[in-house]
């Protein structure tokens, strides 16, 4: 086969930039190539007051710690060479914590499906408190079931993604649930369902 001109080759073939370049989709969302799907960014559920306390962490985040971190790195730098300065490594580096912080915050309220529990009623869904009893220890526990931001198992907060939670998604009063979990199956029933 005889080689081509670069002309006859673009003529027959292509230039090849039409495969990688990227696409804005009707959503913004950018894609890589023909061959890539844009998926739609995933709606993160939440509840009124999860929603809420994101955003007063991400308003003291940029408000009070991010110009406190700002004056200890000025500090840092006015005590000399850099290389050994102990207090200006560790500003920086939770410099980077709150700047990462920041951003998923940013994020996650971006992605927010907030949704009002006081609004549903009926099965086990996202956003309500479940009264369970373990049938072995008869102990009695409730649980709100809510997005993985706001979650908070000391608190009561289950993530809708845990496995209690995923199990107990379609149940009603009455109702005995099992769940395995790492210390093996755990047997519960449904005492009481609450939207609020």
């Amino acid at each position: 086969m005889p080689l081509l001109s670069p002309l006859a080759f673009t003529r027959q073939f292509g230039s090849g930039k039409d495969q990688f370049k990227s696409v804005a989709s009707s959503d913004g969302v950018r894609g890589c190539d023909p061959h890539c799907v844009d998926a739609p960014l995933e709606k993160i559920p939440m509840t009124r007051a999860g929603h809420s306390a994101l955003e007063t962490e991400l308003k003291h985040l940029k408000t009070v710690e991010r110009p406190a971190i700002i004056r200890a790195i000025a500090e840092a730098r006015e005590h000399g060479d850099l290389s050994e300065n102990a207090e200006y490594h560790s500003a920086k580096e939770k410099q980077s914590f709150i700047e990462g912080r920041v951003k998923e915050l940013e994020g996650a309220i971006s992605l927010a499906d907030v949704i009002d529990p006081a609004k549903m009623s009926g099965a086990i869904k996202f956003g309500a408190k479940v009264t369970l009893v373990d049938e072995d220890t008869d102990e009695e526990k409730t649980y709100q079931i809510v997005g993985e931001y706001e979650a908070n198992i000391e608190k009561g907060l289950l993530n809708i993604k845990s496995p209690i939670a995923r199990a107990l998604i379609g149940k009603d009063e009455g109702d005995s649930v099992e769940v395995r979990t790492p210390g093996g199956v755990k047997s519960y029933e449904v005492l009481k369902i609450i939207y609020a």
